[in-house]
């Protein structure tokens, strides 16, 4: 089946609110928490941890539940509910905590919990729904590329747009303006139909009691998606260190609050201008060759980063560009070796929600580990959001800097070391093995 354009537009638009939000959430609430609740440093990293945590262990079991959804035709229904959610938790935690619940920690604890779960777990349903959608339409490469690239043109429209628009409209009007992006998502997705599994659609020559199989078979069974998602949660782990603290190394570090909107925006800019030429030098060099390029690229533009402080703006703008660069790789090179793994698999036909319930519950688990170790690790190195004292301030700057370089460069070591397993040359034995032959022994 040949998906229109116009139906990848639609299909897509629902990206915009869902990146929009990552953003704030990821990276922002944290500074919100300290400034306008009160909470302490160290108690945020915890609870973001336990959230995020949890949000990610139930990611699988949602991702199972989104198979049963599609096939009770039920999709749009659960990406509308859960799209809600996401907003409703938004507006609570980018806003005061009610009059009941101030001044008291347990109480401001609890409700900011309660409103980070509802938030990430509607996020996740949606996420992992949305994901599904695009690849039970199947189809060929070219096919799946346009998909993607459709979601991924509004998600990059979406986190760009959140790295300037909150010092322009403040947290009440992008939570009014998410509403309404949401709204209207939803109204477009609403006249695309909802696919049918892919295994309808499956070449003559893939077997079907391979794509049965791919879709009841847990991935974990897998060499290739088990060493796949060890790269990915350490590289990742590396760049969550850095989007927990980016805020309060900006404010405190280079005290430069006026370029903040300035440094996000030339990040994400970065990465979506790059990625065009990524995607060309994957097809040329393979997107192992690709993502180490990236990694190595990421690791350069970074490693200054500790050192600089207040009159620096210029030269971190340029970390920013250079390591926002190597994002358009990340971006592009982790789902396509994923989408590779699944092929030689048997394809997951029928079982995509459980494949992307396990990739985004990597996701997760980067965000929460990263909160969990970083913002305790500054905090018991004596730094407090606002401080200004010489010695806390540069444990801040070497935590940021440093330990995202140091886990970098073993995530980019164990890739090179895996490199042929999860992009076997074409030609090879493995370049084209079966579900029987991928899967280790029970």
């Amino acid at each position: 089946m040949t998906v229109a354009t116009g139906s990848i537009v639609r299909y897509g638009a629902l990206g915009l609110p869902l990146a929009f939000v990552a953003l704030p959430l990821h990276v922002q609430w944290a500074n919100v928490a300290a400034s306008t609740w009160a909470l302490p440093l160290g108690m945020i990293g915890g609870l973001l941890l336990a959230v995020r945590a949890l949000d990610a262990v139930v990611d699988p079991w949602l991702g199972r539940v989104m198979d049963r959804v599609f096939a009770a035709q039920r999709a749009w229904l659960v990406a509308a509910i859960a799209t809600s959610l996401v907003v409703a938790g938004f507006a609570l935690l980018f806003s005061s905590p009610p009059s009941f619940v101030r001044g008291e920690t347990d109480l401001t604890i609890a409700w900011a919990a309660a409103a980070l779960a509802l938030t990430y777990l509607g996020y996740s349903a949606a996420q992992i729904v949305h994901q599904a959608w695009g690849a039970r339409w199947g189809g060929d490469a070219a096919q799946r590329a346009r998909i993607v690239a459709g979601r991924e043109a509004f998600a990059l429209v979406g986190v760009v747009s959140a790295t300037v628009l909150p010092a322009v409209m403040g947290w009440p009007g992008l939570s009014a303006l998410l509403a309404a992006l949401a709204v209207i998502a939803l109204v477009m997705l609403r006249g695309v139909r909802t696919p049918a599994s892919a295994a309808s659609t499956l070449p003559a020559t893939q077997p079907a009691a391979a794509a049965s199989a791919s879709g009841t078979q847990s991935p974990w069974r897998l060499p290739a998606f088990r060493h796949l998602m060890l790269v990915y949660v350490i590289s990742g782990f590396a760049a969550a260190v850095p989007a927990n603290l980016v805020i309060f190394y900006i404010r405190d570090r280079l005290q430069a609050s006026a370029w903040e909107p300035a440094f996000l925006f030339a990040y994400f800019a970065a990465a979506a201008l790059s990625m065009p030429l990524w995607t060309r030098l994957a097809g040329r060099y393979g997107l192992v060759r690709c993502w180490a390029g990236s990694m190595a690229l990421a690791t350069a533009s970074f490693a200054g980063a500790a050192w600089l402080s207040t009159g620096h703006e210029w030269l971190f703008l340029a970390v920013c560009i250079g390591s926002g660069i190597a994002l358009g790789a990340e971006l592009i090179a982790p789902a396509a070796l994923l989408a590779g793994v699944l092929q030689r698999s048997g394809g997951g036909y029928g079982g995509e929600g459980a494949w992307f319930g396990w990739w985004t519950f990597a996701s997760k688990f980067n965000l929460a580990l990263a909160a969990g170790v970083a913002l305790p690790l500054v905090a018991q190195l004596g730094y407090t959001p606002g401080g200004r004292e010489a010695s806390a301030v540069q444990a801040l700057a070497l935590v940021y800097g440093v330990l995202p370089c140091v886990v970098k460069l073993v995530s980019l070591g164990l890739l090179l070391a895996l490199g042929r397993e999860l992009e076997p040359p074409a030609g090879s034995p493995n370049h084209r093995s079966t579900l029987a032959n991928e899967v280790s022994s029970p």
